[in-house]
Formats: structure tokens, sequence, C-alpha cells
């Protein structure tokens, strides 16, 4: 007797994500082609703008897993299942990094997107990178061998702390066996020192290392507190959709929402917080070496402001000041519309932050007065294209994952309380 085929359903939520993050790569691998044949680093930093959001999303959703299995936090049980489904997306992450990967390796300029990784790469002051002595310190780390290695640490890291909480907390539903707990509660203890490494390796190698003479020694928890923010603002929107729409309705309520509000408010002032310390500190050495991160992104070398003095501003009032005052304010936190409101527009500052952390760079111009210009603020449909195509296949994978087990931890043993969980 012969099987009917399988049908693919086109209303299927995860099959649309599916579609749309194909096309949205598709577009975005144009980019990625144009700039490796055309020596063009602008049009691949699309590719690493999309993987970096979506991979920020993940690594605070895997803190924030973890910080609740050590606290024993009883309230995030229904939240916690949500975030355990987009975790899946780690892998899928690491498969779309490969092509970044593939530039040091195969690329006749293996310096295209990290200069320092081609010694013959000029810089400016007239002196390429092999000659630069500040490289040649740091050397024994920024080498292309040593980069993948990290690479390799750095998702293997995060996938194998993700799959094995996964496996613990699903196999949970299934035999009720409390030891799946207690071994994702020691796994969590260890788990968050090898996630902060990881994180911290890799907003410094793949961030921070575009212009590899800057110093800075808070830029990984920089990264940590921006995860930890975005993730919360993503998870508080899920949430809110599949209690309108979906399996949650009459489980997750008006108090998880207010502890994800109080959690975003806390983050958004250690965001400042980090982010203010490193300025002021660096402001007040005055090093050439660390102060001249911020120069370029504040003026031009003549004294003017140039594209990212507005986006500075925008990240001190948007990011920050203006989440701030809103989160203060209870009813922001409770009512759905705001809360909905507020997480979305974090989110969005979130991907300008990593735009202002990316982007800039020094370009070589023997013509100008100081040797290079500034790479300027601009949104392509590169980035568009690679946050929706990279996004699409997070949520699909998020998605598959829903479909493979229970909405909530239904046999945790303290399941019932975060149910009926009151303020």
């Amino acid at each position: 007797m012969s099987s009917e085929p399988t049908q693919v359903n086109s209303k299927d939520p995860s099959f649309i994500a599916l579609v749309i993050g194909l096309i949205g790569l598709a577009v975005a691998g144009i980019g990625f082609y144009q700039g490796w044949v055309g020596h063009e680093v602008r049009p691949m930093m699309s590719w690493l703008i999309g993987i970096a959001f979506w991979l920020a999303i993940a690594v605070g959703l895997l803190f924030l897993v973890q910080i609740w299995y050590v606290f024993h936090a009883r309230w995030p049980i229904v939240i916690r299942r949500q975030c355990e489904h987009y975790l899946s997306a780690f892998p899928w992450l690491f498969l779309l990094f490969i092509p970044l990967m593939l530039v040091p390796l195969f690329h006749e300029n293996p310096g295209l997107i990290w200069k320092w990784m081609s010694g013959v790469n000029e810089i400016p002051g007239n002196v390429t990178v092999a000659d630069d002595p500040l490289y040649q310190w740091k050397s024994p780390y920024l080498s292309v061998g040593f980069f993948t290695l990290r690479v390799l640490f750095v998702f293997g890291v995060f996938i194998i702390l993700s799959s094995l909480l996964r496996r613990w907390s699903f196999d949970a539903d299934k035999t009720g066996d409390i030891n799946n707990t207690h071994y994702a509660r020691r796994l969590s203890a260890v788990g968050l020192f090898l996630c902060a490494a990881a994180a911290t390796v890799s907003s410094i190698d793949w961030f921070k290392t575009m212009e590899y003479h800057w110093f800075s020694t808070m830029y990984g928890v920089w990264f940590f507190s921006a995860s930890i923010r975005a993730a919360l603002a993503f998870i508080l929107i899920l949430c809110v959709i599949l209690a309108t729409r979906g399996y949650l309705k009459g489980i997750f309520n008006q108090a998880h929402r207010y502890d994800l509000g109080c959690m975003m408010l806390a983050f958004t002032v250690f965001w400042a917080y980090i982010s203010f310390s490193q300025y002021f500190i660096i402001y007040n050495a005055n090093i050439p070496e660390e102060v001249f991160w911020y120069n370029i992104r504040e003026k031009n070398f003549d004294g003017s402001s140039n594209s990212w003095w507005n986006v500075s501003l925008l990240l001190i009032f948007a990011h920050f000041l203006i989440p701030f005052l809103l989160l203060l304010w209870y009813k922001t936190k409770v009512v759905v519309w705001r809360s909905v409101f507020v997480s979305a527009w974090i989110l969005l500052f979130t991907i300008l932050d990593l735009y202002w952390n990316i982007i800039p760079g020094k370009i070589v111009d023997p013509e100008s007065d100081s040797g290079y210009l500034v790479r300027q603020f601009s949104v392509t449909v590169y980035d568009v294209a690679a946050l929706v195509g990279v996004g699409g296949i997070c949520l699909w994978a998020m998605l598959r994952s829903m479909k493979k087990t229970e909405p909530i931890p239904i046999r945790d043993p303290n399941v019932e309380k975060s149910i009926n969980y009151a303020e």
C-alpha cells in the first residue's frame, strides 16, 4: 500500500517564516556576493548585523533560562518554555555565520571584513597591518586560525548548553523525573560562566576588532546587557501573542508582564551604566588608542559633527531615556499594548546600537588631511534583508520546536505556581 505524500501547509506559520527567511537571505546573499567580488565590506556587514541581532536575542534568552534555574525562580516557568523553543536557533545561526568565516579562508583579501586578517592591508598612517606595532603586540590573539577556533568555541558553548537544557526540560514532560530539573540547575551554575566567556569572546572578535587598535575591558558586559535587554523585549512580545492568539491564553498574565517589565527597566539602567562608564573612563584617560573609537562616532577630522553624532544622541535619549521613563510607570508594565510598544521600541534601538558598534571605521584615504575617512551611517536594502532573513530562519526553528513538545512544562513541580502567579 503506497503512502500519501506529505502535504505542506502554506498557512503554517513555520512554513511562512521559512519562506520569508529564505527570501531575505537570498537578497542579503546578493549583497554579500557583490561585496565579495567588488572588495566592498559594507554589503558584507549587513550579513553580520543580521546575525548579531538575532544572536543577541538567543544569547540573552540562554542567560535568562540559566539564571532562572540557578535562582529556583518559580514565576517564569511558563515563560521559560518559550525561551527554550527559541534556543533551537543556535545551530542555524552557526550555519549562517559560516559565509563570514569563508572570507578569511578563501577571499584574495582575507582582511576584507576584519582588516587585521591580512598583513598587507593599509591602515591610516601610511603603514600596513603587518608593520603596525599594536597589531604585532596583539598578533598572538589576532590570527585567522585562532579566530576560527574561537568561533567554534563560542557556538559550541551556546549549542551544547541550549541542547542539554532543552533535552532535560522536554524529557521532564514525558517522564516527570525531577532529576532533569536538578541536572539543568547544576549545568546552569557552570554554564553561566561559560556563556559569559563565549558572549565576551564573540562580541570582541566580531564587533570590537573591526577597529583592532581599540582597547576596552567592558565590551563583553555591554553585549551581555544589550542581549538580556533584547531577549526580555522579544519574549514579552512573543508571550503576549501566544496569550492573545495561542496556547498561553489564560496562563501568561499581568503579573508575568509586570515582572518582565521590571527586568527590562533594570537592564535598561544597567546598559546605560555600562555604556556611560566605558565612555567616561576612556574620556578621562584620554589615550589615543582608546579615544579614537568614540571620536569617529562623533566628529570628522576637521571637527564637524558626522552622521554618527545623531545616532549617538538617539542612543542616549531614545534607547535609554525614553524606555527608562516609560518603564518607571506602573501602567507601562501591565497594560498590554504599552508593554508591547516599549518592547518593540527597545528591539528597534537595539538594532541601532549594533549599527553604532559595528559599522563605523577608518577608511584609508591618502587625499584626506587625516589620511582616512569615516564610514558613515547608512541603512541599505541588504541590511533589512539580512535582518528579515536571519529572523525568519530563527522564528522557523522556534516554531518547529513548539510543535515537538508541550506548550508549558506540565510536570515541573512548580508549574502550578507559575500559572497562578500574582503580583
